[in-house]
């Protein structure tokens, strides 16, 4: 038997160990764990009948959007075409001195032109995702491309404008309206938060402006990495849930470029998670919980298009250097030589950690703009999306986990109902299954407070009638009736609290099916069913050009020569092929060579820059600002 260790840089010392292409390795199985050692134990230990047994490939789609006003009034050609039948994208060189092989061809698993509408491409791309993390998987979708590509457009769109609703807003449809479909043995609890990562630093978009704090990332002993801290908001309906992002992106970084009126200066991750308690007669209840990232990277750029100067330079830099990070990750993943994914090099990475090569369901749409202006830039994406298609991760349903806050809600509404049971009221008052308000409150509080001065009056006046007491035992008499009446008054308060709080807590968790109107429920179920049918479109699309190609394999496999010229020339028009893909190679790799030079050459400029920047604060300091008052603010630039 074999023990299966998630292990990123550490290893189990002295045991034999021998590598897996999705970053595990095993070991001889050990009868006692305790047996490890001290630096192994808290790893993720999987074993064979608990590790995942599926594999799938992260799913990449791409999509051009239409020139911009001001590409048409430059006038810009278009050199990158969405052939959406054949799921391919073409990009030709603008360059006049690039003859002979100028066209490239990149297959994904879906396209989208400048023609395809918001709801199309997150039936295609987001729905199947959305649809796994209802049933308990984790799910992330995220957008790439250079700056000004439409990557936020593909993840909001317009909220205002039904139509124009992108990626997030569609997502928060699709779940209520799964929860309006389903069946009321079930109860939900959904909860959002919304942080970005802006200069390699997280910011919590829900928090209040006044505390601004840097949060900081934690691994959980699942191995899981989470950001502490984070607001969390329970949400019950679409509305709620679109006032969470509306507020969160009220917060976000963005600020103007030559690019970009409205450029987007971190990458933002709002987050969704969807625990589920399945009821049945016959079974204990099972709690399952998906989370769906869904993430808005800022755009890749370079500082002699944007002419990003000042703040905008530096956070160019933090941008392009996370990214890039994100794209070693990628090439380790795909290169399957690598021993260490370098999940740690950015913030970024280390978040999206689960979603590139671990336990996910994952999807990346890549954006690209037409305009001849941005092949560079666009190629580049190409190769990136491309290279994402061969990552493998293992989703499995996450059932019954120890952190459900479903979980502790129910315990402690069945607390609080127990605590309610043993507490009599002391009023003939029901306070209503709706808020209390404060003049119920104190309508229940004064008869409390009323049947206790007549029980007192009741008690004092019966007394009366035996004048053998003295005036001390009187006094504490009515000390004691008090004391009690202030009691009984402190227990109907606390009554009405904890009523308050259940209330509330019931009201948070959803029951299935009971939170929409018969036609609310039509609506969905229509939308649904639309879903349904364009994701079996999609299929049926992608198993006809598997379809053709296995044709195509066939019939050059069952081809016979009825002379041996005609042998000759089939298998010289193979050689032309074959020749023709040699070309295509070595140009792939001057294209790359060129690539790197000219990102060298971004890069470099960069720090030239920056360098100058910081030579020009150190000269400030140093002649407006006494010695010792600038070595006490500024100590890094005295370091």
């Amino acid at each position: 038997m074999i023990l299966w260790c998630w292990m990123e840089r550490q290893i189990v010392a002295g045991c034999p160990r021998k590598s897996h292409p999705q970053g595990y390795f095993y070991v001889p199985m050990i009868s006692n764990l305790k047996s490890l050692p001290p630096k192994s134990r808290g790893t993720k230990i999987l074993t064979p009948s608990t590790m995942p047994k599926k594999s799938e490939c992260i799913k990449v789609v791409f999509r051009v959007r239409p020139l911009s006003s001001k590409e048409n009034q430059n006038g810009c050609k278009i050199a990158t075409i969405a052939n959406e039948k054949d799921g391919v994208i073409e990009i030709r060189d603008p360059s006049p001195n690039n003859e002979g092989e100028s066209l490239k061809n990149f297959t994904f698993d879906a396209v989208f032109s400048e023609k395809s509408t918001q709801r199309q491409i997150y039936d295609v791309c987001a729905a199947p995702v959305v649809k796994s993390v209802l049933e308990g998987y984790n799910g992330t979708v995220f957008a790439y491309g250079q700056t000004g590509s439409g990557k936020t457009f593909t993840m909001e769109g317009v909220t205002s404008e039904p139509s124009l609703r992108g990626i997030i807003p569609n997502a928060f449809e699709h779940i209520f309206d799964h929860i309006a479909l389903n069946g009321s043995n079930d109860k939900y609890l959904v909860r959002a938060s919304y942080f970005e990562i802006y200069n390699e630093e997280i910011l919590d978009l829900l928090a209040p402006s006044t505390t601004n704090q840097h949060l900081e990332l934690h691994e959980s002993d699942s191995g899981a990495v989470f950001v502490k801290d984070l607001t969390d908001v329970v949400v019950k309906s679409v509305s709620e849930i679109d006032s969470v992002l509306q507020r969160g992106k009220k917060n976000r970084s963005v600020g103007a470029t030559l690019m970009n009126a409205e450029s987007s200066r971190s990458h933002s991750i709002f987050s969704i998670v969807v625990e589920c308690c399945s009821s049945k007669d016959d079974q204990k209840d099972r709690i399952r919980v998906g989370k769906l990232n869904l993430v808005d990277l800022a755009g890749s750029e370079r500082q002699s298009k944007t002419g990003a100067t000042g703040d905008r330079l530096k956070e160019a830099t933090k941008i392009n250097l996370s990214l890039s990070a994100l794209g070693n990750v990628i090439s380790a993943l795909v290169d399957g030589k690598s021993n260490h994914v370098p999940y740690r090099d950015s913030k970024l990475t280390r978040i999206l950690q689960d979603s590139l090569g671990g336990n996910t369901k994952t999807v990346m749409c890549a954006n690209a703009g037409p305009a001849d202006y941005n092949y560079d830039e666009s190629l580049s994406t190409l190769r990136y999306a491309k290279r994402a298609k061969s990552i493998k991760n293992r989703p499995v349903i996450n059932q019954d986990p120890k952190d459900a806050m479903l979980r502790e809600y129910q315990d402690e509404i069945t607390r609080l109902k127990e605590r309610l049971s043993q507490m009599p009221s002391a009023s003939n008052i029901t306070p209503p299954t709706s808020a209390v308000s404060d003049a119920d409150r104190e309508t229940i509080l004064k008869e409390c407070r009323t049947k206790a001065n007549k029980e007192s009056e009741d008690t004092i006046a019966t007394l009366k009638m035996y004048h053998d007491q003295t005036a001390e035992e009187r006094a504490a008499l009515q000390k004691k009736l008090d004391y009690e009446k202030e009691a009984r008054l402190e227990t109907e308060k606390q009554r009405l609290d904890l009523q308050e709080k259940l209330r509330k807590m019931e009201q948070e968790l959803m029951v299935g099916g009971e939170i929409a109107t018969n036609a609310a429920k039509q609506e969905a179920a229509l939308r649904i069913a639309n879903q349904e049918l364009i994701a079996k479109k999609e299929t049926e699309a992608i198993l006809a050009r598997k379809m053709a190609d296995k044709e195509a394999e066939k019939l050059d496999l069952e081809e016979k020569y009825s002379s041996l010229n005609d042998e000759v020339n089939a298998k010289t028009r193979k050689l032309k092929k074959v020749w023709s893909k040699y070309q295509q190679a070595k140009a792939e790799i001057t294209d790359l060579e060129r690539e790197f030079v000219n990102e060298k050459t971004e890069l470099l400029d960069t720090v030239r820059e920056l360098t100058k920047q910081l030579k020009l604060k150190a000269f400030v300091i140093s002649k407006f600002i006494p010695p010792k008052v600038s070595k006490a603010c500024f100590p890094a630039s005295f370091s």
